[in-house]
């Protein structure tokens, strides 16, 4: 296979090395996508098992997602420091843990706290894929890494509603975060024998920053969960009046830090500032669709758990099959045309999405999804824009 063939002058892994290296990596982040959009399909069964309502399961996604967001740009600047081998390894380990702890869990709030250390554990391997892709594979093969690796990602959501639908027809949901745990070991043991060794970074870590960026981060999800739930506006309007303090102290410790977590130079262009901004908000509006239809397709509609996943599962799948086509298209299009065109269609979509009822019937929803598929991986192609 060429990714894993060796050419004179190449740098990177040798290529058997390569090949086990990426197999550590490719299990990595199938556990990470493959766990969130398992559970997802699970929050009812696991609310109704624990006895607590939809409002307060929800949080079985959102503190994963929450901690995983708030870590990512402090786990990068880690891993100049300790090295990413290193870093990746206490990551897996973490997950793999928090893992077995999620399984054990008989209540919501020691479920809670495992799946926070469980999305401690997945910003520590997913800050640093690109760079060990990087350090793995030679120059003249990068994209193609890259593109197996967005691949592996898109495989993984597919999987994951059909694996959980299935895996809930036979057993208890505590299974779903059990399966994690021999897929994990196989992935430390590959990654403790394959993952290139590479030098730490001297110099200092910026802490200030990190505090800002979690501050900032925790307290925004806060606010909108306090939104969602009709909270006092002075509850509401004080945690993201906190977002925005964080906010603006960590832009401003950015600007002036020797080592900084994110460089903001990167933002001098102004067209990819706003791809950045607009693929980020159509990410985020496809997430918290996933979680809402998982419920209304099961409390409302009246589905199994198996016959929701394979309603779900057509939706990455067509992200798969969209994909190259989109890719294509924007080498003969206009980018910024197409994700454009792109936006229209997502937000159609989730407009129609907004008006499904139990009246609708699947084939609605069916097409209001496929509006969201078309729209946000159109969309996506924005970030290609030079």
């Amino acid at each position: 296979m060429r990714l894993f063939e060796t050419r004179p002058g190449d740098d990177g892994l040798p290529g058997p090395e390569r090949l086990l290296a990426v197999l550590a990596l490719v299990t990595g982040t199938l556990m990470a996508v493959v766990d969130t959009t398992m559970i997802n399909l699970a929050l009812p069964t696991i609310a109704a098992d624990l006895n607590v309502p939809a409002s307060r399961a929800v949080w079985i996604t959102n503190l994963f997602q929450v901690v995983c967001a708030a870590f990512l740009l402090v786990f990068a600047g880690i891993s100049e420091l300790i090295t990413r081998r290193r870093l990746y390894l206490f990551g897996l380990g973490t997950f793999v843990v928090a893992a077995l702890g999620a399984a054990l869990s008989r209540n919501l709030e020691t479920l809670l706290v495992f799946r926070a250390f469980q999305g401690l554990g997945a910003a520590a391997t997913l800050s640093i894929g690109p760079a060990l892709y990087r350090a793995i594979f030679p120059s003249r093969l990068l994209g193609s890494a890259l593109g197996l690796s967005a691949l592996v990602v898109a495989g993984g959501y597919a999987a994951g509603p059909t694996l959980s639908g299935v895996i809930l027809s036979f057993v208890d949901w505590p299974w779903l975060f059990a399966l994690n745990v021999p897929l994990g070991v196989c992935s430390l043991w590959l990654a403790s024998r394959a993952l290139p060794r590479d030098t730490p970074r001297q110099g200092s870590f910026d802490t200030l920053g990190a505090l800002y960026s979690m501050l900032m981060l925790a307290s925004f999800f806060v606010a909108m969960d306090a939104v969602g739930h009709a909270a006092p506006i002075w509850q509401s309007g004080g945690w993201a009046m906190l977002a925005g303090a964080a906010c603006t102290l960590f832009i401003r410790r950015q600007q002036r830090a020797p080592y900084p977590l994110l460089p903001l130079s990167v933002f001098a262009e102004k067209r990819f500032t706003l791809a950045v901004s607009a693929s980020g908000l159509a990410f985020i509006g496809q997430g918290l669709t996933f979680v809402a239809l998982s419920f209304f397709y099961q409390e409302q509609m009246g589905f199994s758990p198996l016959e929701t996943a394979w309603l779900f599962t057509p939706w990455p799948l067509a992200i798969m099959l969209v994909g190259p086509l989109a890719g294509r298209l924007a080498d003969r299009v206009n980018p910024s045309l197409l994700s454009s065109a792109g936006l229209v269609l997502l937000i159609i979509g989730l407009v129609a999405l907004a008006l499904v009822d139990e009246s609708t019937g699947v084939a609605g929803a069916c097409g209001a999804r496929r509006c969201v598929v078309l729209g946000l991986d159109f969309s996506s192609r924005r970030i290609t824009v030079k």
